[in-house]
């Protein structure tokens, strides 16, 4: 039988153990340096708030200039300046090759037809579609492009189907294709799951992203794929030129939206469930996936609003819903804009406006209202009442045998479009560095222009915010407060006897209460180094944020990097702002201006801290502990690690990658530690590195650039000591 435990006996066991967890637990050091200012209890959103509070700036500038416009000839001005914009974010399109058309089944139906089909928008790009004919005595059909929102299903999908057969019930032909990603165009499709492991919008992000890189867009092709699709139309002799229309919904709405500003071919546009304005997009959802942003175009001065000005008197209706992903008041305000322009035009009923109270969804009302404005403005009346129709079974609309054209006829897709400009790339970058000395003169100007980095004067103040005392060193906290309630929180391990030199290191120091994420700065200050420890916007305590998107990969929102595509400020240009602010500062107000500075960097942010360095950082040498080695890793590899794309720059390719950063730094020594399981992708990535030790051997100054491989025990003090003997 168990013996009975008194309570009182019970009760002072139970103190005891409460009283010695108290003691572990108060033993542990805590780095967070918010904890104590609780006023910026939003820290984690500065990033995002940062790139939004640019744009807003920039999309007020718009509102001011549309302000000023009156009359016709005014707006006219305004739609060739638009048009100049779009084609500076886009570039120019693709030269049209065949469309080699092929018709795969046909089949019949009660009152209409269908023929699947697949045309090439590139050569070896195939575009699944399905072409549904009315019967009709007419022999020149007006025709509607339907445009899929992001469903794996694509037009295959009960309530895009449901509109599709409406229309062609109502006397219109109908073109419906699959938008890269989508139906049978999956691009990462895994015959084995018979799935891809992205759902459509990470379809659209994860190969966009590559694109952006390399100073391209996946709008570009997507709105591409459109144009051509309107070519093939006119193609068949059932469509009659003059009367063609676009309609989709959610990002069918942003294709149907971005196709009819670029084709003046379409009469007649209905894009539902996405427009509104990017200040409220921002505010809300934030910025989508890849193809619904256009490189620098807030910075352009670009807003919704455009697509529709750009393309005023011809017809559009907007169809909202008052409880859309996309504010209902951006629609509100775009309208409102939208009018001034037709007005000017003198075709103001030409431009409507149809809203339901209802979420991100198609409804009776909004369906009848698209119906009627198509009979319309295509000129076939009729019965605009929504009606009950029979849905195909998915399989029946396929147009390949598989469902997939990557496992059936073969497609090439936005990743191989990437390969193909991304080889194009690197060889104008390998030509530029023969002539390395011209490559390399005014190329510190050249990327602060493709970065964003602006060069305004640093402020702010260092405000002391608390000391901990151990053996050999003192840990003091700091905040950075700036202008606008921008923050820097950073901490400083000082060791009690200093040896002279300064360490600035960066990394994701997300666990403030965990003494092995700062074991290596620790270390260093146990060994006599001062280590400043900042962290930097989208990371630590001020990250990642509220914002994930529909674009988020492994804790890492695409979304937020976006931002800075539209805006032009990439998030490296933030962090450099950052680092240097933090160095500056503690030069200036901690007495350290003259130590040496070594940069270490773990991850990606070794990509900061060369570009930081490159635009004014003054450090003896950086080390780079398991490096992203350079962008063409990230562009170059189908594959690639998503935690790499907040240290990328878009558009940086073929103007510079890292490699060339180093080369500018040729007077600083720079170590790569790799670990030892890195393997051939690293292996291949550090051939981007050849020129520089060539550049460095050619100079005698080759003991500049090592490569290292670290062990399990690695605590980057044997590599430390190399830049302490220097």
């Amino acid at each position: 039988m168990p013996k009975t435990v008194k309570l009182p006996f019970l009760l002072f066991g139970l103190s005891l153990v409460c009283f010695f967890n108290s003691i572990v637990i108060y033993s542990q050091t805590n780095y967070s340096v918010l904890d104590f200012w609780k006023y910026y209890s939003d820290a984690e959103n500065t990033l995002y708030k940062q790139q939004s509070e640019l744009s807003f700036h920039s999309l007020a500038n718009r509102k001011e200039s549309i302000g000023k416009l009156k009359t016709k000839q005014d707006w006219m001005a305004r739609q060739e300046l638009v048009k100049e914009k779009f084609l500076t974010s886009l570039g120019n399109f693709p030269d049209k090759t065949p469309l080699n058309p092929v018709v795969t089944q046909k089949i019949k139906k009660e009152g209409y037809s269908v023929e699947k089909l697949y045309f090439e928008s590139l050569p070896g790009v195939k575009v699944t579609a399905a072409f549904f004919i009315p019967n009709s005595k007419r022999k020149k059909l007006p025709t509607i492009i339907y445009c899929s929102g992001h469903s794996d299903l694509a037009f295959r999908s009960e309530g895009y189907q449901h509109v599709i057969l409406n229309l062609v019930k109502k006397g219109f032909a109908v073109l419906a294709f699959d938008p890269y990603g989508q139906g049978e165009r999956a691009q990462y499709f895994d015959p084995k799951a018979g799935k891809s492991p992205f759902g459509p919008t990470r379809e659209h992000s994860y190969p966009g992203a590559q694109l952006f890189i390399n100073g391209e867009s996946a709008a570009k092709y997507m709105i591409w794929d459109g144009i051509r699709a309107v070519d093939y139309l006119l193609s068949r002799k059932e469509v009659d030129k003059e009367r063609i229309g676009i309609t989709g919904r959610s990002g069918g709405g942003t294709q149907s939206a971005y196709i009819a500003a670029f084709d003046p071919r379409i009469k007649a546009a209905a894009p539902e469930c996405y427009l509104t304005t990017l200040e409220y997009q921002l505010k809300s959802g934030g910025p989508q996936d890849a193809e619904q942003n256009f490189p620098y175009g807030i910075q352009l001065g670009l807003d919704h609003a455009d697509l529709l000005e750009v393309r005023a008197p011809k017809p559009t209706l907007m169809i909202t819903t008052t409880r859309d992903i996309f504010s209902i008041q951006g629609a509100r305000n775009t309208y409102k804009e939208a009018r001034m322009a037709y007005r000017a035009f003198g075709k103001e009923e030409n431009l409507q406006k149809v809203e339901d109270n209802a979420g991100h969804m198609s409804t009776q009302k909004n369906r009848e209202s698209m119906y009627a404005f198509f009979q319309k403005h295509l000129d076939n009346p009729g019965n605009a009442q929504d009606e009950e129709v029979v849905i195909f079974p998915v399989e029946e609309l396929y147009v390949t045998k598989t469902g997939q054209l990557s496992t059936s006829l073969g497609s090439k897709f936005l990743y191989d479009l990437n390969a193909s400009l991304t080889q194009k790339n690197i060889e104008i970058l390998k030509e530029k560095r023969v002539q390395l000395e011209q490559h390399l003169l005014g190329l510190k100007e050249k990327v602060a222009t493709i970065t964003g980095y602006s060069e305004n004067e640093i402020n702010g103040k260092l405000i002391f915010s608390g000391q901990t005392e151990f053996e050999t060193y003192f840990l003091n906290k700091y905040l950075i407060a700036q202008e606008g309630d921008k923050i820097i929180p950073l901490v400083i391990f000082l060791p009690k006897q200093p040896k002279g030199k300064l360490v600035l290191y960066l990394d994701n120091m997300e666990d403030k209460k965990s003494d092995e994420a700062y074991a290596m700065p620790i270390k260093l200050a146990q060994n006599g180094l001062t280590v400043l420890v900042p962290d930097l916007p989208g990371y630590g305590e001020l990250g990642p944020g509220y914002l994930k998107g529909d674009a988020y990969f492994n804790n890492t929102s695409y979304n937020q990097w976006f931002a800075g595509i539209l805006n032009g400020r990439s998030t490296v240009a933030v962090h450099t702002k950052a680092i240097q602010a933090a160095v500056q500062l503690c030069s200036e107000e901690l007495n350290m201006g003259d130590k040496k500075i070594i940069g270490v960097s773990k991850g990606g942010f070794n990509s900061s801290l060369l570009h930081a360095s490159v635009l004014g950082l003054e450090v003896t040498g950086i080390l780079c502990i398991d490096p992203l080695l350079s962008f063409e890793s990230i562009v170059a590899n189908k594959d690639y690690d998503p935690a790499h794309i907040p240290f990328s720059v878009a558009g940086a390719l073929p103007h510079y990658d890292l490699p060339d950063l180093a080369t500018l730094m040729a007077d600083k020594k720079i170590i790569l530690v790799l670990g030892n399981d890195d393997g051939a992708v690293a292996t291949r990535s550090l051939r981007a590195w050849d020129f520089v030790r060539e550049n460095l051997k050619a100079m005698d100054k080759v003991e500049n650039f090592s490569v290292d491989y670290r062990d399990p025990d690695f605590d980057g003090m044997t590599l430390i000591n190399q830049f302490i003997a220097d």
